[in-house]
């Protein structure tokens, strides 16, 4: 995983690289400033025009350095300043000095006189350089400084964003006032929020993360509880396959799903589960879908028919984990087969779409649930279950799924672009997902995620793991599927098609499980 810092931790970690350590903070500067002019070389050839505008502040002086060191390697670069020079200090102060005494021009585009003298050199230069704010904006750019982000983003150049682009607040990735659209990010030491989580990272373009010579360890001194989850640890958190696995070993999903116009949810459910490796899947509803797939068992199951608990017990047996949700009915008896079955598993329970809203205002029921529980809300959803509104969701999706988590103990997945896991039965730990794409925004593709997480829970992972590796491996067929596409035109069925490929994709380098391994058993 890659560990994800706020602003006030990076502050806490550069202070203690600085202060602990005893690296200074001019040579934190030189080395980030250089890892800005890396990225500019990798992408221009030398003699190329670079235009670096920069703050006040310790990011302008990533810029002073990065002006310097492109010129050292014969690019036209040139360093502007946005703001009275006498409020720059510190390190910052020390590398504009250099980058003068070495040859290096600083112009003033601190007034609108100076700004319009030149702004057509920026709009022109082959690469332009935001220098202009780092992590600890906390108010909106307006005024001066707005017209300053707007030539920039009018330039015709290849944009770089020094650490992130300027008017993006780091923790949640919202724009205060205007923010820079960058085609590149270089963000020194470790991934921010705002860079790898919905919505900021569609203005940063491709992000690399610099090493500048902070420990890693660092981040874990100073709690770090956010981490982009990456491949590798997508492949581990997968159960682990044998050469003489039987169906049974794989495990038996029961999806709960369905109704009357919706039976399209529940099959597409059950499909995915079976794509995503279940060795057996049952799909209940309100009545037994005769045109469920050849390979899922149906059932019936209804709260309001005699007998109800003694079917609820025969369909819950020898079950490995549970889903309910996608497609159920918005009714009185809907709620009560939800709360049925968060009182009786004993197995993991994926709660999903309308069986999510029936538990709207009762999350403690939830919270009491016998087994594991994992919710997998959208926005809309998650705002419902907290009480506000889908915009308040997406104005904090990090705080809104940590408070989800919190209150109902379980593992939650809030949906959307880099879809988020928080894992409330634990420590609260919370990962971002990388894959997925625009395409992907299509009716079913939630159910399609339903199903995958159910398979992995019934094959054995613990619920956080079938989310992160299910939210990863649903992405990663989607990014499969949309190949050849732009961002339109994929169906849910697409991503079920393309599950085993992209599981094999991840089990390539993953260790087989050796035989007899804990978990086997008879086949059904």
């Amino acid at each position: 995983m890659r560990y994800v810092v706020t602003a006030d931790q990076m502050r806490a970690i550069d202070r203690a690289t600085i202060d602990e350590i005893g690296l200074p903070g001019a040579v934190l500067m030189e080395t980030a400033g250089r890892a800005v002019a890396e990225v500019v070389r990798a992408r221009r050839r030398a003699g190329a025009t670079v235009a670096v505008v920069c703050g006040a502040g310790n990011n302008g002086g990533d810029g002073y350095v990065a002006a310097r060191v492109l010129r050292e390697w014969g690019y036209a670069a040139s360093a502007y300043l946005a703001a009275d020079r006498a409020k720059v200090a510190g390190d910052a102060a020390l590398h504009l000095r250099v980058l003068e005494q070495c040859g290096g021009r600083v112009a003033s585009i601190a007034t609108e006189a100076d700004l319009l003298e030149h702004e057509r050199a920026i709009e022109r230069a082959d690469v332009v350089v935001d220098a202009l704010f780092g992590t600890g904006l906390a108010r909106d750019v307006t005024g001066h400084y707005a017209r300053v982000v707007a030539v920039l983003n009018r330039a015709r150049g290849f944009k770089v964003a020094v650490d992130i682009p300027s008017g993006l607040a780091a923790d949640t990735g919202a724009v205060l006032g205007v923010a820079f659209n960058a085609d590149a990010t270089v963000t020194m030491a470790f991934d921010k929020p705002a860079l790898v989580s919905s919505p900021g990272f569609a203005r940063c373009g491709e992000v690399t993360v610099a090493e500048i010579g902070i420990p890693a360890e660092l981040a874990r001194v100073h709690g770090v509880s956010l981490a982009v989850f990456e491949r590798d640890d997508a492949a581990a958190a997968l159960p682990a396959t044998t050469p003489v696995d039987h169906k049974g070993r794989r495990g038996h999903a029961l999806v709960i799903a369905g109704s009357p116009g919706k039976w399209g949810a529940g099959r597409m459910a059950a499909r995915a589960a079976l794509r995503a490796g279940a060795g057996l899947v049952t799909l209940a509803g309100p009545r037994a879908d005769a045109a469920a797939p050849d390979e899922v068992m149906t059932a019936a199951i209804d709260p309001e028919a005699a007998g109800f608990d003694v079917a609820l017990a025969e369909l819950l047996a020898g079950k490995r984990a549970v889903a309910i949700g996608p497609g159920m009915p918005a009714t009185a008896a809907g709620a009560a087969l939800v709360r049925a079955v968060l009182e009786r598993a004993e197995v993991p329970v994926v709660i999903d779409a309308d069986a999510l809203n029936h538990m709207a205002g009762d999350l403690a029921a939830v919270a009491a649930a016998r087994a594991p529980v994992v919710l997998t809300p959208h926005p809309g959803e998650a705002g419902r279950l907290l009480g506000c509104s889908a915009a308040d969701i997406e104005r904090d999706r990090i705080a809104a799924v940590r408070r989800l988590a919190e209150r109902t103990r379980a593992v939650v997945v809030l949906k959307g672009a880099r879809t988020l896991v928080c894992d409330g039965a634990v420590d609260g730990f919370t990962t971002v997902n990388p894959t997925g794409n625009a395409a992907m925004a299509t009716a079913g593709a939630g159910d399609v995620l339903t199903g995958v997480i159910v398979a992995l829970a019934a094959q054995g992972a613990p619920p956080a793991d079938a989310a992160r590796a299910g939210v990863f491996l649903h992405g990663l067929a989607g990014d499969r599927a949309a190949r050849g596409r732009i961002d339109a035109g994929l169906m849910a069925g697409d991503l079920i098609d393309e599950l085993p490929r992209a599981r094999a994709d991840l089990t390539r380098r993953a260790r087989p499980a050796p035989v007899g391994a804990e978990g086997a058993g008879p086949p059904d």
